[in-house]
């Protein structure tokens, strides 16, 4: 896979929907080993700013219409509610392009509107279960209808300049952290942890483990 380009065949996909039925990734490691870098995650050269309150900062790159990042979801839900109180976890939607950028004002909406875990879930499901994307405000609308949503008010965050601040941010996050794959795991303003798939999604939590804990360590 290349830079903002995506693919995932009909194996791989079941594959990594398996994993959403095993044990909590906290507890799984790639191999068991001890993470390589370049191969399991990525030092960043030029560091990136994070937050100001103490805690470490762990950031899910994401794509609404992205396979791998729907089939993450059922794995990276526990693992987020096992985070300890040091850690602060964040989703940023990245919008390399024309269409990502409608998917990424989704996320934005639902945060504006305090909807994104009514909401996340099931926009997911909308995409890759009911098979119909939102591809335009008017989808966007269609969508908000169906969940008995108001849609003046979807409308207004919709358009709203919060939501415009938050997308040019989240551009100039995957931009500062070179993000090419989705989902990607920053942690600390520092790392990267690197996609196994021959071991699945649990490995790359196993591993943005292992990087909290050296950012914790380094502190």
């Amino acid at each position: 896979m290349d830079r903002r380009r995506f693919s995932l065949n009909a194996a791989s996909l079941a594959g990594a929907l398996a994993l959403a039925g095993a044990a909590l990734p906290r507890r799984v490691r790639a191999q068991g080993a001890t993470p390589v870098e370049e191969r399991d995650y990525q030092t960043l050269a030029r560091p990136v700013a994070v937050p100001p309150d103490g805690k470490i900062e762990v950031i899910e790159f994401f794509w609404y219409g992205c396979p791998h990042c729907f089939a993450f979801e059922p794995v990276i839900e526990p693992w987020i509610a096992q985070l300890p109180p040091d850690v602060h976890f964040r989703r940023v939607p990245v919008g390399f392009d024309a269409r990502k950028q409608v998917h990424q004002r989704i996320f934005y909406t639902w945060e504006a509107l305090g909807l994104v875990e009514r909401m996340h879930g099931k926009t997911f499901a909308r995409f890759h279960v009911q098979k119909k994307p939102i591809d335009s405000f008017d989808d966007m609308l269609v969508f908000a209808k169906e969940n008995g949503l108001d849609t003046a008010k979807v409308e207004n965050a919709w358009r709203s300049f919060g939501t415009d601040v938050k997308c040019k941010e989240a551009n100039q996050l995957e931009d500062a952290y070179g993000i090419e794959y989705m989902p990607e795991m920053a942690v600390g303003g520092r790392f990267i942890a690197v996609a196994q798939p021959a071991f699945g999604h649990a490995s790359v939590l196993a591993t943005t483990d292992w990087l909290i804990d050296r950012v914790r360590q380094r502190r």
